[in-house]
C-alpha cells in the first residue's frame, strides 16, 4: 500500500475534485490524505466522506489590495510550509496540489524532500498557484487544449475534470421528492458556487413569483450566511402549483442536478463538469471578478460545444427571458442535452488515480533544484 497526499482545499472547485481522485486511489488499496483549508466549505462537504482522512492545514487567501490581509496571506503560508514539512515525514509516494492557497506550502516542502509533484488545473486560464509552482512539478493536469510557458509537454496529461463517483444522474421524480417538489411542472435550478453568488440569489428572489406565475419551480442554492426569504408556493398559470426554495448548502448536488430542466450556474471548472456529468441544460452567468477572468474562459469553451448558453453579468435583467425561452424549448434542450452527452469524459478521475500511482513509482526522476529556481520564480 502506498501513501498519497493531496492538497486540495479553499474551495468547493478544489476539494470536488481531490476527494474524486482520492476515492480512486482508496479502492486500488491506498491511502490518501486530503489536506484542506480551515474554511466551512472545505468542513461542510468533506464531513460525509468518513472514509477519507483530511487534514487542515495553515492558510488564507492572497490579498493584493489589502496590506494587513497580505501580510496575514504571507505569515500564513510561512506556516503552511513548516506543517507540510511535518506531515511529510512519513514520506508519501506523490503528493498532489489542485491550486489555490493550500498548495504552495506542501508542493515546496514535497520538492525539498524529491518526493514526486503533480499538479491540477481545472480552469481554462491557468490560476496563479499553478502558473508559479509548475516548474516544481513532475506531471501537470490540463484541460484540453490548454498549455503553460515553460512546462514540456511530456510533463502535460489532458485527462480532463476528475468528478466523484457519487455525481450522476438519477430518475427525475426521485430527486424532486428528495427536495420536496413534485413530478410535475419545471424545475430551474439556480446556482453560485461552493459559496453561493449574491448577484443570482437577488435574480432569483425578483424574478421567483414571475417564474412561478410561469409554472416554474425554483431551487436556488444560496450559499451560507445570505439573506434570502423563506420557502414558499403559489399558483401558477396553468392551474398547478409551483414552489421555491432557497437552501444555503447543498452535499446531494447530483440529485438536485437530476431533479432540473434547465441550470442558472456560475461557470467554474466543477459546476461545469457536474452540469456535463448529469446532461443539465444550462445558463451560465461568470463571475466577472473571477482570478484571471477564468469562468469567462470555462463558460466560453463549453457554449462552444454547445452545452450551454453564456449571459454577462450586466445583462441579468435579460436572464428571465433566456431561462423561459430555453425551458419551453423542447428542441434545443434535446439538442444541447445530447452535447452535453458527447462532452462527457468517463473515467477522468480513474485515469488522473493510475496515473499518479504511476507517478510514485521508485525511479520517477524529480525535477533538478537548481534547475527549477533558473526556472521559476521562487
Amino acid at each position: 500500500m502506498s501513501r498519497y497526499v493531496i492538497a486540495c482545499g479553499g474551495t468547493g472547485g478544489h476539494l470536488a475534485p481531490g476527494i474524486a481522485v482520492a476515492e480512486q486511489l482508496a479502492r486500488r488499496g491506498h491511502e490518501c490524505v486530503l489536506l484542506v483549508s480551515r474554511k466551512g466549505v472545505d468542513e461542510r462537504l468533506s464531513a460525509k466522506y468518513a472514509d477519507l482522512r483530511f487534514v487542515r492545514s495553515p492558510g488564507v487567501g492572497m490579498s493584493s489590495l489589502n496590506p494587513l490581509r497580505f501580510a496575514t496571506f504571507c505569515v500564513s503560508q510561512i506556516q503552511a510550509v513548516i506543517f507540510a514539512f511535518k506531515l511529510l515525514r512519513e514520506r508519501p509516494s506523490a503528493v498532489m496540489a489542485f491550486g489555490g492557497f493550500t498548495s504552495a506550502g506542501v508542493v515546496l516542502a514535497a520538492f525539498v524532500r524529491r518526493i514526486p509533484v503533480a499538479l491540477h488545473e481545472a480552469n481554462r486560464n491557468p490560476g496563479r498557484a499553478v502558473r508559479v509552482l509548475r516548474h516544481f512539478a513532475k506531471r501537470i493536469y490540463l484541460p484540453d487544449g490548454v498549455r503553460l510557458e515553460g512546462v514540456p509537454m511530456t510533463s502535460v496529461r489532458y485527462l480532463g475534470y476528475p468528478v466523484r463517483s457519487e455525481i450522476r444522474r438519477s430518475p427525475r421524480q426521485e430527486a424532486r421528492k428528495a427536495f420536496g417538489f413534485g413530478p410535475d411542472g419545471k424545475l430551474l435550478v439556480v446556482l453560485g458556487g461552493s459559496q453561493g453568488a449574491s448577484a443570482l440569489n437577488n435574480w432569483a428572489m425578483l424574478n421567483s413569483k414571475a417564474l412561478c406565475t410561469n409554472g416554474i419551480s425554483v431551487c436556488c442554492i444560496s450559499g451560507q450566511d445570505k439573506d434570502v426569504p423563506e420557502d414558499f408556493e403559489m399558483p401558477d398559470n396553468m392551474g398547478g402549483t409551483a414552489k421555491v426554495r432557497f437552501i444555503p448548502f447543498c452535499d446531494q448536488m447530483s440529485l438536485l442536478l437530476s431533479a432540473a430542466d434547465v441550470a442558472v450556474s456560475r461557470a467554474g471548472a466543477g459546476s461545469i463538469a457536474e452540469l456535463v456529468e448529469c446532461s443539465v441544460p444550462s445558463i451560465l452567468v461568470p463571475f466577472p471578478f473571477a482570478a484571471d477572468n477564468h469562468q469567462q474562459a470555462n463558460a466560453s469553451c463549453a457554449e462552444r460545444q454547445g452545452c450551454c448558453i453564456v449571459l454577462d453579468q450586466s445583462r441579468l435583467d435579460g436572464l428571465l427571458a433566456e431561462v423561459l425561452d430555453l425551458i419551453y424549448s423542447d428542441w434545443l434542450l434535446e439538442r444541447m442535452s445530447s452535447n452535453l452527452e458527447q462532452a462527457r469524459r468517463p473515467g477522468c478521475a480513474e485515469q488522473t488515480a493510475l496515473d499518479i500511482i504511476e507517478l510514485g513509482k521508485p525511479g520517477v526522476r524529480v525535477p533538478d533544484t537548481e534547475a527549477a529556481q533558473r526556472d521559476g520564480n521562487f
